[in-house]
């Protein structure tokens, strides 16, 4: 799939060429964050830049462990145009309020300047070296939009079509496909069915991503994020079905009218969002809530791995070259992260790492067959619960400690926020392609969508041995010390992903 003009990559190439002179002095390394909604982006970035300012504990981040970095500070963002990402206010909402940030709305960015000594004797000898991490932070669904660069109008519309009226879908797109009934798209063009459309798509797309659906695959990216663009031209259109139409609309025509704004949505969001930030990176870590697509069943994880593969595909991965980057930039390591494994006792952690593989296996080859370095893991950003074992029913099962988010339910029953509960949220398959398999019987979905209450009596809830279930939980009450120095932010692997993403750089 080509992204880019010769235009373009021309323009890159210069822009490259660029940052390569400015970063003799100091080295920078561009770190994209980026995953669907409520993958835990915001959380990521925070949890990181915490662990590394108040020296977390991280005995699996070699240069964080060795103790060979010296300092780690916050500086100015080189890019003045772009957002600031608010580390301070969220950080305040993880551990002042324990209430999670807010979700990624836009892109921001934050430097983090890191002061180190080499790992090599030769190199210590020269000095300490210094190292700028930027880190980009940016919605996945945008990321939904790069293929839109390849198709015209036509494809976009047949292809979105085709999704609204898949089983599973067609009955959330019910009012947007009454309303397309009911248009002709060689009629006049009007601004009232315009709106008209564009409403009830985006409130088509904004029901796919409910919880109880969990869906993926949900172009265009920006409808449901527009920011200081709502309500403009470039993001009022919607597919249209153009079955036995010509293939050149007419003029003055309500579809010469949408084929007009799709191409400016192309031109003025998406192709600045590849140019300015996306082709740009260095590093990438994708973040995947594939619990919440287990919670909303097979047809969500079916179709987030299809959304995956069409954000995975759009990457520029290569094999890493100091003569290669001063004329194109590319990704030469991407880590993929199950996120809130947390939610899950240590023994499925495996199993969800399993899951995430089979989810991005047809990125994993994308990536490798170009030379980029690839690695899976399951890892919690902010660990919210405790692990423990638990009696029940004259049998001892594997727990998790924690304090549900207010309005959270387990088989009918609310939290307020405040309560803390032992909960079995069930174990995960050890093959993980039974997940994407049709279910056999409505009997079996219905036991699936309703798991069984465990007998007897006790503190424990959860799914049972019939399904799975997994809730939401507050963050954790940070410890303080006898100084009254509060603790860093508990993970999992958080240390795991910084000596992938940029221990070498370190090193």
């Amino acid at each position: 799939m080509k992204l880019s003009s010769l235009a373009d990559e021309a323009l890159l190439a210069l822009e490259n060429l660029a940052g390569t002179a400015s970063d003799l002095g100091v080295p920078s390394l561009r770190l994209g964050v980026t995953g669907l909604a409520r993958a835990g982006k915001t959380v990521f970035i925070t949890a990181l830049v915490h662990n590394l300012l108040h020296g977390g504990r991280l005995p699996l981040f070699d240069a964080a462990a060795g103790r060979r970095i010296t300092s780690t500070s916050l500086q100015p963002q080189p890019d003045d145009a772009v957002p600031r990402f608010d580390y301070e206010a969220h950080v305040a909402a993880l551990v002042n309020d324990r209430i999670w940030p807010q979700s990624t709305r836009q892109v921001s960015e934050l430097r983090l300047t890191i002061d180190y000594e080499s790992a090599s004797f030769l190199n210590r000898t020269l000095g300490r070296g210094r190292l700028h991490l930027d880190i980009v932070d940016y919605p996945g669904e945008w990321l939904l939009d790069l293929p839109l660069l390849a198709k015209d109008f036509r494809s976009f519309s047949d292809e979105a079509l085709r999704l609204a009226r898949a089983p599973g879908r067609q009955a959330l797109a019910g009012d947007y496909l009454d309303v397309l009934s009911r248009i002709d798209p060689l009629g006049p063009e009007s601004e009232a069915e315009a709106r008209a459309l564009a409403k009830a798509f985006t409130a088509y797309l904004a029901a796919c991503r409910a919880d109880d659906h969990a869906l993926s695959m949900l172009p265009p990216g920006r409808f449901l994020m527009p920011g200081d663009m709502d309500g403009s031209p470039a993001l009022t259109f919607a597919p249209l079905d153009l079955t036995g139409t010509p293939q050149t609309a007419p003029q003055g025509s309500l579809r010469a009218m949408m084929e007009r704004r799709y191409e400016a949505y192309k031109k003025h969001v998406v192709r600045p969002f590849f140019h300015d930030h996306f082709a740009r990176l260095d590093r990438q870590i994708v973040l995947v809530d594939a619990l919440q697509a287990l919670n909303a069943g097979p047809a969500a994880l079916r179709d987030l791995e299809t959304a995956l593969g069409q954000v995975l595909t759009s990457f520029r991965p290569g094999k890493a070259s100091w003569l290669s980057s001063i004329l194109t930039r590319r990704i030469d390591r991407i880590l993929f992260a199950a996120t809130k494994a947390d939610h899950l006792h240590r023994d499925d952690h495996d199993r969800l790492e399993a899951i995430l593989r089979r989810l991005v296996a047809r990125g994993i080859e994308h990536a490798e067959f170009r030379g980029a370095e690839i690695e899976v893991l399951a890892l919690a950003a902010v660990r919210a619960t405790r692990e423990a074992t638990v009696r029940h029913a004259g049998e001892d099962l594997p727990a998790i400690l924690g304090t549900p988010l207010p309005g959270e339910t387990v088989h009918g029953d609310a939290y307020d926020g405040k309560t803390e509960i032992a909960m079995f949220p069930g174990d995960l398959p050890r093959d993980p392609d039974s997940l994407f398999e049709p279910l056999e019987s409505e009997s079996s979905r219905a036991e699936l969508d309703s798991p069984a209450e465990p007998q007897g009596t006790g503190p424990l809830r959860g799914a049972g041995a019939a399904g799975l279930r997994f809730v939401r939980f507050r963050p954790p009450a940070l410890e303080r010390t006898a100084e009254g120095l509060t603790l860093s932010l508990p993970h999992i692997r958080l240390d795991r992903a910084l000596n992938f993403l940029i221990g070498d750089r370190l090193a």
